[in-house]
């Protein structure tokens, strides 16, 4: 019998994401094709929590804005900053920021689950935008999508975010090596993308982030992406819920993260009480609707395949 929560989520999901950031990707094709990583993979396990994988991008894409390259590519070409006469106007365009953020939900569900020529399409696909992004800072300095460094600070950020959210938020985490592997696999996609000298190791990632420190700095577009997470801007109805999701952003920062952007400090039971809500909401999320068609479909891709073995042997 089909979980109600997951036919409401699932339809909602069609029309919001797969229908328009989906298409031509195939997840249930060819038989027995693994993709990047296979079905026993760490990447597999962490991203099949599609909550928890969808708060850890988030957490990526703030603090990617304390690196002011960073901040200015986004504030100069991302589709989710509001423009008018095709200049930045300091807000945020929803349908830019749906736009944006489906694309970068559908692209680490293609190389985490897909087959491996939707994996490595999406993956040229990615790189042929990067190669459009370039451009000057307010104060004159150049940036470039495809800088090593850049590259660098975005693989970083990411698989930090990911792997963070996962560890505080699963119910059952990856821990010690079995979380270093998950940092381990996730390097194919940031070389992928072209990123060369990748940390590969919770600690070694950490340090990364760490020493990056002295680049870091709160420019425009940064205070302009904290104003739109602001839950006193979204409807009376809705604002426990955006509320406690812009809490969680932010409390998923490292501490230098939260100085920088002025996080105000919560006592100890009132963090152990916030987090057990956005636990308990993740998961119920997870866990209630089930994982998304394009897992079942990707699971059913691959056992496909030993399955026609399996009968051809017996046969």
């Amino acid at each position: 019998m089909p979980n109600p929560a997951g036919i409401v989520i699932d339809q909602a999901f069609d029309q919001l994401i797969r229908k328009r950031f989906f298409k031509g990707v195939r997840f249930d094709e060819p038989s027995g094709d693994p993709g990047w990583f296979g079905p026993h993979s760490p990447v597999w396990y962490v991203h099949e929590h599609t909550p928890a994988m969808i708060l850890g991008l988030g957490a990526a894409a703030v603090i990617e804005t304390l690196h002011p390259d960073f901040a200015w590519m986004g504030y100069d070409h991302s589709r989710a900053v509001e423009r008018v006469a095709g200049r930045p106007t300091g807000g945020v365009d929803p349908e830019g920021l749906l736009v944006r953020g489906g694309h970068s939900f559908s692209f680490f569900m293609a190389v985490g689950h897909g087959p491996t020529p939707a994996a490595d399409r999406v993956t040229r696909a990615v790189r042929g935008m990067h190669n459009k992004v370039r451009g000057v800072r307010p104060d004159g300095r150049a940036y470039d999508a495809d800088d090593p460094e850049t590259l660098r600070w975005a693989y970083a950020t990411v698989v930090w975010g990911i792997a963070t959210a996962h560890e505080r938020y699963h119910p059952r985490p990856l821990t010690g090596a079995d979380l270093d592997e998950y940092y381990r696999q996730f390097v194919k996609v940031g070389e992928a993308l072209g990123g060369v000298d990748l940390p590969d190791t919770k600690v070694a990632v950490a340090e990364y982030l760490l020493d990056s420190v002295p680049l870091m700095g709160v420019t425009m577009p940064t205070v302009d992406l904290l104003t739109s997470l602001n839950s006193r801007s979204t409807p009376l109805p809705v604002r426990a819920v955006t509320g406690l999701a812009e809490w969680a952003l932010l409390d998923l920062q490292p501490g230098w993260a939260k100085k920088l952007l002025r996080v105000p400090h919560y006592s100890p039971p009132t963090v152990i009480a916030r987090r057990a809500a956005v636990w308990s909401g993740l998961n119920a999320a997870r866990y209630g609707a089930g994982p998304l068609r394009e897992v079942r479909q990707s699971r059913q891709r691959v056992n496909r395949k030993r399955a026609e073995t399996t009968a051809l042997h017996v046969a």
